[in-house]
């Protein structure tokens, strides 16, 4: 391994303690990605506890997801190449399954529109409260090649902020950095919980 490579492992092992005290990857779900500078991906192992991650927990692909080692990614990594591909800027991605995003990509109809919040400045190109941006939700589906190919026939027609959810899965979101993609996915909850509070007041 060579020190980029650690470095951004630590980061992700970093990002999963820090999503793992919120309660945003439960179990072993979740999967996380960062992008080194030939275009290699460090990604976490399938199967590994997000919460707990160790440096062996963290594995080294190709820029198509494809392992150097016996290792196997995760099961999602076609999710985490298509992101990249499309986003040449981005250089890390993370999948959290947080309960305000889950039960919202089951009650949304093709995609969540986020408008008039003053969070929405935490994005990337938004200057002003008096705005929105609607994230995508594409149905749920085990065959990841498929739902891959999905997301980047949409993404070649519509430009997806920063995030997109998958119905009861959750969501992905990706920036320039692991810590900046952190950043966005505070903001994102956040949007996300008082979209859902306004449901409730509206019932």
């Amino acid at each position: 391994m060579n020190q980029e490579f650690e470095q951004l492992a630590s980061q992700l092992i970093e990002a999963g303690g820090n999503l793992a005290a919120k309660s945003m990857v439960p179990a072993t779900s979740g999967n996380f990605s960062g992008k080194l500078a030939n275009g290699d991906m460090a990604i976490t192992v399938s199967g590994a506890d997000k919460g707990y991650l160790l440096p062996e927990n963290i594995m080294r692909t190709n820029a198509d997801g494809e392992s150097y080692d016996r290792r196997v990614p995760s099961a999602e990594t076609l999710l985490h190449v298509q992101i990249y591909k499309q986003f040449p800027h981005v250089n890390a991605v993370l999948h959290a399954h947080s309960l305000n995003a889950t039960v919202l990509s089951q009650l949304a109809q093709g995609h969540v529109v986020l408008a008039n919040y003053e969070l929405l400045k935490a994005f990337p190109g938004v200057d002003t409260h008096d705005t929105q941006i609607e994230i995508p939700v594409f149905g749920n589906d085990q065959n990841i090649p498929r739902l891959a190919r999905q997301v980047d026939k949409y993404m070649q027609v519509h430009s997806a902020p920063v995030a997109y959810l998958i119905a009861g899965h959750g969501f992905y979101i990706w920036g320039r950095s692991v810590r900046e993609t952190l950043i966005y996915i505070d903001a994102m909850e956040f949007l996300f919980s008082c979209e859902l509070m306004k449901r409730r007041i509206m019932q």
